[in-house]
């Protein structure tokens, strides 16, 4: 397949939000397409084994013109060596979107048109802030409840009024993922290496897997006639479950599976693919892009066999990949890498590892469908500046003009270690 080049479709200049910030989309104010809103995280911590807060909230729309503003950016803030607690979604059924966070030690609920305080409440424990999860925990058409996580020990759930529902202590990984696998109206919660019910009850565990569960991803990889969904975690290695716990397959054919992302990125092989990243070579912590190590991206099949595995020769080993679907008018599914370092910009590629484009800034990225016309745009952002990409021209408006955006689950489930499902 030929290269394509990503056409800019816009440049939002975002300095007014400071430093080293997260971004997160959605529909703010209803009027059909997504706005932005710049996170940034609090500093003065060792984000390693304490986790964020929420520093400041800068909004803006896809002109560039800045929304609201809660918080003052710090310069001094921290980085993104873990998630900040802050998700966009309609927590409260209104037909608008919220912006949930945690600042100062307390749980907020913010008007999405004007950045206000709706609702606040205390957290149910000292460090219950290291990223937001919504779930569906209590049953009813829309998830509502809410999950906190330390980092690394304690998850505790809790219902639409931030009452405890339930406490589990554990190995949660970095971002347990929600869904209902049984279909009986509430989720269960894949905890890391721990699957519970939707009353927190542990009902298996995976085996024989070390560290922690970095991501996880949910689909019916396999495509047999139940169409159930099975469990791809990526950790200490990539291995698949299904919903039962039985163990499907693993791939130990990397040293540390950091991200995961199902996908249909090729059709000559039945079934979905499991595009990953390893890291071959852990580098310094220093720096936005540090540059001692050595990562390299892979694919499996379906049953967990490897197709390829990039023969990566720079250096770089901080690679984030993820799926990208509709970014043009064909079929397939394609992986966007980015944050690679060594001078490798954030590129799409395909399911045989050819560059289907590449962007020419560097920095992190996000994605969506931007306006409701079916295709998504690609977002790069650094300090300064938001970059707009699309496969073709487009002017941004919305496809529906006022008529709200629903908020994708992908979209409310924001975290610096991408899982997902795929249907």
């Amino acid at each position: 397949m030929a290269q394509a080049e990503a056409v800019l479709l816009r440049k939002i200049d975002i300095r007014r939000a400071g430093l080293r910030n997260k971004l997160l989309l959605g529909d703010l104010d209803g009027d059909g397409r997504m706005e932005i809103v710049m996170v940034q995280p609090d500093g003065g911590i060792d984000d390693r084994y304490v986790p964020h807060q929420v520093q400041c909230l800068t909004a803006f729309d896809l002109d560039g013109s800045l929304l609201w503003q809660v918080g003052t950016p710090d310069p001094d803030c921290g980085g993104h060596g873990s998630d900040v607690p802050a998700q966009m979604y309609d927590i409260d059924g209104d037909g608008r979107n919220e912006v949930l966070c945690v600042m100062n030690k307390r749980f907020l609920v913010l008007d999405g048109r004007t950045g206000e305080t709706k609702r606040a409440f205390d957290l149910p424990g000292e460090q219950a802030h290291d990223c937001i999860i919504i779930a569906n925990l209590t049953g009813g058409p829309h998830a509502r409840d809410i999950i906190l996580k330390d980092r690394y020990r304690t998850l505790w759930a809790l219902d639409r009024d931030f009452r405890l529902l339930w406490k589990h202590e554990g190995n949660p990984g970095h971002y347990p993922w929600a869904y209902d696998f049984d279909g009986d109206g509430r989720d269960e919660v894949m905890a890391g290496y721990d699957f519970l019910d939707h009353d927190g009850r542990k009902l298996w565990s995976a085996r024989d897997l070390d560290d922690h569960a970095d991501c996880i991803w949910v689909g019916d990889v396999d495509g047999d006639p139940r169409g159930e969904a099975e469990i791809v975690i990526g950790g200490s290695v990539t291995v698949m479950y299904d919903r039962r716990g039985r163990e499907l397959w693993r791939y130990d054919g990397s040293i540390e599976s950091q991200h995961v992302a199902l996908g249909k990125f090729r059709d000559d092989v039945p079934g979905l693919q499991v595009a990953g990243l390893d890291r071959i070579r852990r580098g310094d912590t220093g720096g936005r892009f540090a540059e001692g190590g050595k990562d390299g991206m892979f694919l499996l099949d379906s049953r967990g066999r490897e197709l390829w595995k990039e023969d990566r020769r720079t250096s770089g080993w901080l690679t984030i990949v993820e799926t990208l679907r509709h970014w043009d008018d064909g079929s397939l599914d394609y992986i966007l890498a980015y944050r690679r370092g060594g001078g490798v910009f954030p590129t799409l590629y395909d399911g045989h590892m050819n560059a289907v484009a590449t962007f020419p800034v560097d920095g992190y990225a996000a994605h969506a469908d931007l306006t409701g016309a079916g295709r998504e745009q690609v977002l790069i952002y650094d300090a300064a500046s938001v970059s707009i990409f699309g496969s073709r021209a487009s002017d941004l408006t919305p496809a529906r003009p006022g008529v709200p955006l629903p908020q994708p689950k992908r979209l409310y489930s924001s975290t610096l270690y991408p899982g997902g499902e795929y249907r």
